[in-house]
């Protein structure tokens, strides 16, 4: 099954039922379904071909459902680009995803017009919220487009979405997911459409994550209402649990921990929450622990996952958040068992390896690799690196290292590359420090993540100055940061030392920093 069946059977079975709700519009399944028809037959009518990218730079708003739909009704592929990305790097990631469209939301405008002759591929820009010259505008596409359905033959096997993750040199990497990514997970895991039962799903993960998508993709197929905020903020997040009796939430622990530590927390009424789901970065086990008892009638589940397996491989489901025991062992080994990532999916394989790809027992350390049906097909353009990612035997190498308990939980013991994750997000300490060594002031740097109880994990700078430049200050380096990052990539502290640690052939022992640096707790 691809994923445009998702939409179309959920239209039949339920056309009347509420499919998303959006800062006061509201659409039904049989009418989001008719706009993407709308929006699909449009980009035809523009010229936008089968096998051809259509990305977009807004944030979360249901033109960003309507135009995945549409372009996966065409045969396209969906770039979402990360909205907070630089000029530079969406010029990157546009022009190696030859994407030839892209929808615009009004605060990107200016930034897309900055970096429109360096884009080589894109021939249609279209303002998504209001007209602007020499562009097409979404709403004439709503009026223009036939509602009629589209055929198109598409093959489980096709890509649909093309999206790009942090890598270690860098550069972004485009993931290529297929149908089959996606479509596997849902008809395993999601019950069926029914008219007769109302379930309302809060999306507030931005749909250019990979577990926004997947959230995404469950509700449409489930015929769960989508309520969809712009971006998290905890009060308006609270407000509309409240107001829209939302059943279901799918969180990264950022947002989690934001929303049981504010002020108001008590002032709404919540109890409408059956499941909340995290994800996307490691838990603090205080903060899991906190939300446990902040929210006694809620089913936690951890789902734990990554870009290049099409999110989750593993879960740690509502049972194994209940810390109960006849005795204090058993009660301390649910309370520990809290703090792994669960179990692989049914559908998954997984084991612990050494450096020579051998399997380790329990309890001893080394890389996690997965494997099944719903991994990535490859990174785009990139043979190299795909093939260094997935071996002869089809392991996709997570690059987290963790083991495996006697009873086939899974628990992580830090990263194998030195990828940061802040609050979901996937930061590269090479961008950075390639940033930070354009100051004049500085003559070496290394970036690492450290702890943070708010984010999971931030950016420090570990820099030696140049001779004679003592007078720079850590204030003076992330101001620097300010100019060529995005804001969630910046440092949040620098420190200065006369040498970094390298090894015998010169690369920089980041576990030694961490050693030094890290700020353990």
């Amino acid at each position: 099954m691809n994923t445009t069946e998702f939409l179309i059977i959920t239209s039949a079975i339920c056309p009347d039922k509420e499919a998303i709700v959006f800062e006061g519009k509201r659409y039904t399944f049989a009418q989001l379904n008719e706009r993407t028809n709308r929006l699909g037959n449009a980009l035809t009518g523009l010229g936008v071909k089968k096998g051809e990218s259509a990305a977009t730079l807004m944030v979360n708003c249901n033109q960003c459902i309507e135009a995945y739909f549409a372009t996966a009704k065409i045969g396209g592929a969906y770039v979402p680009l990360n909205y907070r990305a630089k000029g530079n790097e969406l010029t990157y990631m546009l022009n190696t995803a030859e994407a030839t469209t892209v929808f615009i939301g009004e605060r990107y405008i200016e930034l897309v017009e900055s970096i429109k002759p360096t884009l080589t591929t894109v021939k249609h820009f279209i303002s998504v919220d209001k007209p602007h010259h020499g562009m097409t505008f979404y709403g004439d596409m709503m009026k223009s487009g036939s509602p009629e359905d589209i055929f198109t033959e598409i093959g489980d096997e096709d890509m649909t979405i093309l999206m790009y993750t942090a890598g270690t040199t860098g550069f972004p990497k485009g993931v290529m997911l297929t149908h089959k990514s996606f479509s596997i997970y849902v008809l395993d895991n999601v019950t069926p459409p029914d008219p007769d039962t109302i379930e309302k799903n809060i999306l507030t993960v931005p749909l250019y994550h990979v577990a926004g998508i997947q959230a995404m993709m469950a509700a449409i197929y489930g015929g769960r209402t989508l309520v969809i905020e712009r971006q998290f903020e905890p009060a308006e997040w609270m407000g509309l649990v409240q107001a829209e009796k939302v059943s279901r939430a799918m969180m990264v622990p950022t947002m989690l921990k934001q929303v049981i530590d504010n002020p108001k927390f008590k002032d709404f009424d919540l109890g409408s929450l059956k499941v909340i789901t995290y994800g996307a970065a490691p838990m603090p086990l205080e903060v899991i622990k906190k939300a446990i008892s902040a929210f006694p009638n809620v089913s936690f589940i951890n789902a734990f996952g990554q870009t290049e397996t099409a999110s989750t491989i593993t879960v740690l489901g509502p049972e194994d958040h209940v810390i109960t025991g006849a005795t204090e062992a058993e009660r301390e080994g649910k309370l520990k068992r809290l703090s792994s990532i669960g179990k692989p999916m049914a559908d998954v394989e997984m084991k612990v390896v050494d450096e020579n790809n051998k399997e380790l027992p329990s309890g001893e350390v080394g890389e996690i690799v997965a494997r099944g049906p719903r991994v990535m097909a490859g990174y785009w353009k990139d043979e190299e690196k795909t093939k260094k990612t997935i071996d002869k035997d089809g392991w996709v190498h997570t690059g987290d290292m963790g083991y495996k308990d006697t009873d086939g939980y899974f628990f992580l013991a830090g990263r194998a590359t030195d990828i940061i994750i802040r609050g979901g997000e996937n930061i590269s300490p090479e961008e950075v420090e390639n940033v930070i060594f354009s100051h004049p002031k500085v003559d070496d740097v290394a970036v690492i993540g450290v702890p943070d109880e708010e984010w999971g994990e931030v950016p420090k700078a570990i820099c030696v100055l140049k001779e004679g430049c003592e007078d720079c200050t850590p204030e003076e380096i992330v101001e620097h940061c300010r100019q060529g990052l995005a804001s969630y990539k910046r440092p949040r502290s620098v420190i200065f030392v006369k040498e970094l640690p390298r090894s015998s052939v010169g690369k920089v022992l980041k576990r030694v920093l961490r050693e030094q640096h890290g700020e353990k707790k």
